[in-house]
C-alpha cells in the first residue's frame, strides 16, 4: 500500500500558547498578552513550570468546550500533501470554506502511469480487476488525448492563426487535448498540493474525518497531519477530541434507522431522473433568489451613501455599484469588495441554483468557498449505468464520442463487477471517471458571484464550468436585469473600468476580444 506524503512545512511559532495569549487578551487589563507572559521565564523553577503548564491546560480545555474557538483561528498550519485522490481532495479538503489549496492541474499537466489510488481493503481477485480498470483508464486517456489533438487544432488556429509550426502553438494543443481526455481518468488519480488551514480546521478535520465519502483515505492522511501538528506543538493533544465513528454522523444514522444501504440503484434512478426533469437539459438551474433583489440592493446603496430615493433611484443606486466606470474597484486585479463600504451592499442579493457538473468540474466550482454547495453522498446517486459529463470538443466529433463512450460503458461495468462481488461502495467509487455527473445545490450572495462570474466566463476558464457560469449570468440577468448585465468576464469590466491593458492575462490572451460581445452571443469549444 503506497502511504499518503504529508509534511507540515510553515506552522505558525508558538502556536499553542499564541492560542492562550490571545484568550487571556480579551480579559488583559494590562493591554497585550504575549507569548513570553504566557510561558514564564524559561529558568523558572520546576514546580513553577508546572503551574503555568496546568494552568494552560485549564484555560485551553475550558475555552475549548465552551466553543470559543477563535482563539485557535489565528495560527495557521502549512501542509505539503502528495500521493492523495482527486475525489478524496473533493469530497472533504475542498468541501468546506476555510482553506487555501495551490494544487497540481490536470488540464496542463499530463498525468502518468501508476499515480493512482488503490484502497488497500481490496484483495485478491477484486485488487486485479480494479488495476486492469486503471491501466485501462490511462490508456484511453493517452489515445484521447492524441485522437483530439487535430480537433483541437483546428479550433485553436481559428484563434491563431499566426501560430502555425510554433513551439507554443504545439503545447497548447497538448494541454487542451488533455484537458478533455482527462475525463476518462479515475478519480482515484493522485494529486500534490499545499493546503493550509488554522489549527481548528484541522481539529475539526479530525473530528467528522471518518464521514462520507472517502472515510479510510480520510482516516489515514488526516491522521497524518494532526501527528505532524502534535509532534512540533505536543500540547494541543489537550484539546484534541477523538474521531467521530461513522456511525454517529447523521447521514449514517438516516440510513441505518431505515434500513437503507449506500447503493440503491433503484431509488437512485428516482433521484436522478427528478433532478434532470427539473433542470431540463440545461447544466444549472436558478430555482430561487430573492423577491426584492433589485430594490434592496438599492435601498442598501442609499443607505451607504446617506441619500434619499429622491436623489438616487433604484435603477441609478445599481449601476453606480455594479458598473466599472461607476464603482471603479470592479476593474481592480485584487478582489477589494469586501472592503468597500460601497461594494459590500452587493451581500444582500442571493441566488440559490440547482446544478449538475462533472467531478472535474465540480472541483474547480467548489474552489469558490463563498458560494456553498450542498453535494451528494456520492453513491447514493449511483444509478449502475453510465452517467456522465461529454465535453463540448468530443461531442462534435463521432469518432471521438464513440472511443469516448466505449470508455465510459468498460469503467461502469467493472464498478458493477466489483459491487456484485461484495466490494465497498466506497472502495468502487474511486474508479469512477472525472467525467461522472455531481448534481448538487449551491448558493451565493451577489458579491461573491460577481468575483466567481468574473474568473469563469474568462474564455480560458475550464469549458464546463465557463458554460454553466454563463447560464447562470444569463439566468441572474433574466430575473434581474439591472444586476445581470454587469456580471461579465475580466476584460469587460476592465474596459468599462477604463483599465489598460483590456485583458489582464498577457500572453495567455484567448485570442477572442471578449469584450466586444454580449453575454448571448458567447460561444466556444475548447
Amino acid at each position: 500500500m503506497t502511504e499518503p506524503y504529508v509534511k507540515l512545512v510553515n506552522i505558525f511559532s508558538s502556536a499553542y500558547d499564541n492560542f492562550i495569549a490571545t484568550a487571556r487578551t480579551c480579559y488583559s487589563a494590562k493591554g497585550i498578552v504575549d507569548v513570553e507572559t504566557v510561558t514564564g521565564p524559561r529558568d523558572a523553577e520546576p514546580t513553577e513550570i508546572e503551574k503555568r503548564r496546568a494552568r494552560k491546560t485549564s484555560l485551553a480545555q475550558s475555552l475549548f468546550k465552551a466553543g470559543h474557538h477563535t482563539t485557535l483561528q489565528h495560527a495557521h498550519v502549512q501542509f505539503a500533501l502528495d500521493r492523495v485522490s482527486r475525489h478524496f481532495i473533493w469530497s472533504f479538503l475542498h468541501s468546506h470554506p476555510f482553506y487555501n489549496s495551490e494544487q497540481v492541474s490536470q488540464r496542463y499537466v499530463t498525468v502518468r502511469d501508476g499515480n493512482f489510488h488503490v484502497p488497500p481493503t481490496l484483495e485478491g481477485r477484486s485488487r486485479e480487476i480494479y488495476l486492469a480498470c486503471l491501466q485501462r483508464q490511462m490508456a484511453d486517456y493517452q489515445e484521447l488525448s492524441e485522437l483530439l489533438r487535430p480537433l483541437v487544432a483546428a479550433e485553436y488556429f481559428g484563434r491563431f492563426n499566426g501560430r502555425h509550426g510554433s513551439k507554443r502553438a504545439e503545447t497548447d494543443i497538448q494541454k487542451r487535448a488533455q484537458e478533455a481526455a482527462r475525463y476518462v481518468l479515475p478519480v482515484a488519480t493522485y494529486a500534490y498540493l499545499y493546503h493550509t488551514i488554522s489549527v481548528i480546521t484541522l481539529l475539526r478535520y479530525h473530528r467528522v474525518a471518518q464521514e462520507f465519502d472517502t472515510s479510510e483515505e480520510q482516516r489515514r492522511v488526516v491522521g497524518a497531519m494532526v501527528d505532524a501538528l502534535l509532534a512540533h506543538e505536543p500540547e494541543f493533544a489537550t484539546i484534541l477530541q477523538q474521531p467521530m465513528a461513522i456511525e454517529e454522523t447523521p447521514e449514517y444514522a438516516f440510513f441505518a434507522n431505515r434500513e437503507f444501504t449506500e447503493v440503491d440503484m433503484e431509488n437512485a434512478e428516482r433521484i436522478v431522473g427528478e433532478f434532470d426533469a427539473e433542470l431540463n437539459g440545461a447544466t444549472s438551474r436558478l430555482v430561487d433568489w430573492g423577491a426584492r433583489n433589485e430594490e434592496v440592493l438599492a435601498a442598501s446603496v442609499r443607505e451607504v451613501l446617506g441619500v434619499s430615493r429622491d436623489a438616487l433611484s433604484d435603477a441609478d443606486a445599481i449601476e453606480f455599484v455594479m458598473n466599472p466606470s461607476r464603482n471603479r474597484l470592479l476593474g481592480e486585479p485584487m478582489n477589494l469588495g469586501t472592503l468597500s463600504k460601497l461594494s459590500r451592499t452587493l451581500f444582500h442579493p442571493r441566488y440559490v441554483f440547482r446544478k449538475k457538473l462533472s467531478h472535474a468540474a465540480d472541483s474547480q466550482d467548489q474552489r469558490h468557498r463563498l458560494t456553498p454547495g450542498s453535494r451528494p453522498i456520492l453513491m447514493r446517486h449511483y444509478t449502475g449505468r453510465p452517467d456522465f459529463v461529454t465535453p463540448e470538443i468530443i461531442r462534435r466529433d463521432d469518432n471521438a464520442a464513440r472511443r469516448y463512450n466505449e470508455s465510459m460503458e468498460a469503467t461502469w461495468d467493472t464498478i458493477n463487477q466489483l459491487l456484485r462481488a461484495g466490494e465497498s461502495p466506497e472502495d468502487a467509487a474511486y474508479l469512477l471517471p472525472n467525467a461522472v455527473n455531481i448534481r448538487f445545490t449551491e448558493s451565493g450572495d451577489l458579491l461573491n458571484l460577481h468575483h466567481k462570474m468574473a474568473m469563469r466566463l474568462c474564455y480560458n476558464a475550464q469549458e464546463e464550468i465557463w458554460r454553466a457560469s454563463l447560464e447562470e449570468s444569463l439566468a441572474i440577468a433574466s430575473e434581474n436585469p439591472n444586476i445581470g448585465r454587469w456580471l461579465l468576464p475580466p476584460c469587460s469590466l476592465r474596459k468599462h473600468a477604463g483599465v489598460k491593458p483590456i485583458c489582464p492575462e498577457g500572453d495567455r490572451y484567448c485570442g477572442i476580444p471578449v469584450w466586444r460581445l454580449q453575454l448571448q452571443e458567447y460561444e466556444r469549444v475548447i
